[in-house]
C-alpha cells in the first residue's frame, strides 16, 4: 500500500543500525552506565562523582548565580545604565567657560569620562570580583552611592 517513499518520511538514516536500542532498560545493566566512567576523557577540571548511576560535577567555583543575585544584579545593571544616561544630559547642560584650546580638550575629556564611569565602574567591579560575590556587591553598591550624576540631580548644569 505505501511506497517506500513515504516510508522514508517515517524514519531516520540509521534506525537499521543493528546497535540501535529504542526506549530505555527498566534496570541498567552492568557496565551498561550513560555517565563516563572515571576514567573517561573529561575536560580539565571536571570529575565522575557518586553512585555507579552518578553526575559529572562541574568545576569547582563556578556555580551559577541565583535568582535573586540575578535580580539584583539587573537592577544595578539598569541604576548604572540610568546613571550614564543621566551623566550624558547633566554633562550636555553644562557650558564650556574656557577659552585656552588644551583646557577645552581637557573639560570635554573630563565630561565624557563622568559619561563612561557608570559602565566603566559596574563591568570592572563584575569582572575583578569574580570569585568573591560579597565583595562584587560591596563594589556595585559602592559605586551607586559614589557615580551619581549630580549635574543631572540638581538640575543646575554645573557643579
Amino acid at each position: 500500500m505505501t511506497s517506500s517513499r513515504d516510508d522514508d518520511a517515517l524514519g531516520w538514516a540509521g534506525d537499521d543500525d543493528p546497535t540501535l536500542v529504542s526506549g530505555s532498560p527498566s534496570t541498567p545493566e552492568p557496565g551498561s552506565s550513560t555517565t563516563p566512567e572515571p576514567g573517561a576523557d573529561l575536560p580539565e577540571g571536571w570529575a565522575v562523582t557518586g553512585s555507579p548511576g552518578g553526575y559529572v560535577d562541574a568545576p569547582e567555583g563556578k556555580a551559577p548565580l541565583s535568582s535573586p543575585a540575578l535580580v539584583g544584579l539587573g537592577i544595578l545593571a539598569g541604576v548604572y545604565l540610568l546613571y550614564t544616561i543621566g551623566w550624558f544630559i547633566g554633562v550636555g547642560r553644562i557650558d564650556n567657560p574656557l577659552t585656552d584650546p588644551l583646557a577645552q580638550f581637557m573639560f570635554s575629556l573630563g565630561t565624557w569620562l563622568a559619561v563612561a564611569a557608570p559602565l566603566v565602574w559596574f563591568a570592572a567591579s563584575y569582572w575583578l570580583t569574580r570569585g568573591t560575590p560579597r565583595l562584587r556587591w560591596t563594589w556595585l553598591i559602592l559605586g551607586v552611592v559614589l557615580l551619581a550624576p549630580l549635574p543631572f540631580i540638581a538640575g543646575t548644569g554645573g557643579l
